[in-house]
């Protein structure tokens, strides 16, 4: 079989010449967040309708947006693909990509696994298996599956910038704060448009509560990373929590209102950071005003309930501050679905989506002994439907407000305590320590 190779050396099949310089800058757009990814490679499938790689890239770009109505148009390209001559290495693609198609999430990484070991070099397959890593919460495989491939680069090759992004972002994850910084600094020194290496080190700062230097992380350089990037708005969110903890809710707002692009998205990504710091200004008492409308209106456009756990259980908080009670109850029904089907979002629905939409559920309705069960029964677990561990803060959050409100002085003492050994300088942790020192000990 004919075939040409990547930049990197990988084997392409059915490219054209001008075809693989599309799926080359579609590509670098991938690897940095920026640019029209799936233009390119729609463009690349269209000059050679053989190239397989091409209409894998399109297949991966949709179902890893975890967008309800992305799944027709992938099967679409997998259709296409599978039907055409192709490598062993471009089969593990499209077999991972099938899996990911009928819900299978660990297959898909396991097999993604597998072209990684084999091809350490296929920056696509390790890419496309962090992000799998991420929305399954594999903490250990962020860092270890970009680590495993190390070995076999060097930093004069193409892409290597974005390699260490996301080995940055796994040694985060896993804690490992003082190598994650240096780590995606230098990521960002070898490419500034690179906004995974950027968000590494957001999150690193946001672990150590370091405000000031997490602004000055973000301020720095904005239009290397926002410019064209479709991740903008992920990284305009992470320099809003700082501000929010140091308690500067003008600046809270006028990110959200501005770049954080509150209630004028209908993209799933951008739709959850909204609800995200909508539901965190809740817990803090702010006065959002009209904000939680438009985006309880985009999450009732979307639909999908009973896709992805995670993302329900954003669409719950948006209906619960919205006050759209028949919303929340078809969302809740859609998780419960879920939790009934097949695929790994059962489990993710079963195990920790569906107890958090109760949850929310019950906070909204002042039910806090209730949301507190629910809370704690996954607090432990949350990572198993994937998100950062500042996204699943929201859970911790939640839970010391629920406390609080309910006056129950002993637990909320200790999840005080623990917020606080955790984030000692952080005006937020010790607000908490304030307030449940101020409640009454209950009667033994």
């Amino acid at each position: 079989m004919a075939y040409a190779t990547d930049g990197l050396g990988n084997a392409i099949s059915g490219a054209s010449p001008a075809a693989s310089a599309l799926y080359e800058q579609a590509l670098r757009g991938f690897h940095t967040y920026s640019g029209d990814p799936v233009g390119l490679a729609e463009q690349a499938a269209a000059d050679s309708p053989g190239f397989v790689m091409a209409h894998a890239l399109r297949a991966w770009l949709y179902l890893l947006g975890t967008e309800p109505a992305a799944l027709p148009v992938a099967r679409e390209s997998l259709a296409a693909a599978r039907a055409l001559p192709m490598t062993t290495q471009e089969r593990g693609h499209i077999a991972a990509l099938t899996h990911l198609a009928e819900g299978d999430w660990m297959a898909t990484s396991r097999t993604m696994e597998d072209v990684a070991v084999a091809h350490p070099r296929d920056l696509l397959a390790l890419q496309v298996g962090h992000q799998l890593d991420f929305f399954t919460g594999n903490a250990r495989m962020l860092r270890d599956r970009i680590a495993r491939a190390l070995p076999a680069w060097s930093a004069d090759m193409p892409g290597y910038h974005a390699l260490l992004s996301m080995h940055a972002f796994g040694l985060e994850e896993c804690g490992d704060y003082a190598r994650a910084e240096a780590t995606g600094r230098q990521s960002v020194e070898l490419e500034p448009r690179d906004g995974w290496g950027q968000h590494a080190v957001a999150h690193v700062m946001e672990m150590q509560n370091r405000t000031a230097d997490g602004i000055a992380w973000m301020r720095a350089n904005p239009a290397a990373w926002s410019t064209d990037s479709f991740f903008a708005v992920h990284n305009w969110w992470h320099l809003a929590l700082y501000h929010l903890d140091r308690g500067e809710m003008a600046e809270v707002l006028a990110l959200y209102d501005g770049p954080v692009k509150g209630g004028q998205s209908s993209i799933v990504l951008e739709l959850i950071d909204a609800t995200a710091m909508l539901w965190r200004l809740h817990l803090r008492g702010v006065d959002v005003g009209d904000r939680w409308t438009p985006v309880a209106n985009r999450w009732e456009e979307l639909g999908g309930a009973g896709t992805y756990a995670f993302n329900d259980w954003h669409a719950a908080m948006a209906f619960v501050g919205a006050g759209r009670p028949v919303a929340l109850q078809a969302v809740l029904e859609g998780a419960r679905r879920a939790a009934q089907g097949a695929g790994d979002n059962a489990m993710f629905s079963r195990d920790v989506g569906l107890p958090l939409i109760k949850a929310v559920q019950a906070f909204g309705a002042g039910d806090d002994v209730t949301a507190i069960g629910k809370l704690r029964s996954v607090r432990e677990i949350a990572h198993r439907f994937g998100g950062s561990h500042a996204q699943r803060d929201l859970i911790d959050l939640t839970l010391i407000e629920a406390a609080l409100r309910s006056g129950a002085a002993s637990l909320a003492a200790a999840l005080a305590a623990e917020r606080a050994a955790l984030k000692p300088h952080s005006p937020v942790a010790l607000s908490f320590v304030r307030r449940a020192g101020a409640l009454r000990p209950q009667a033994a």
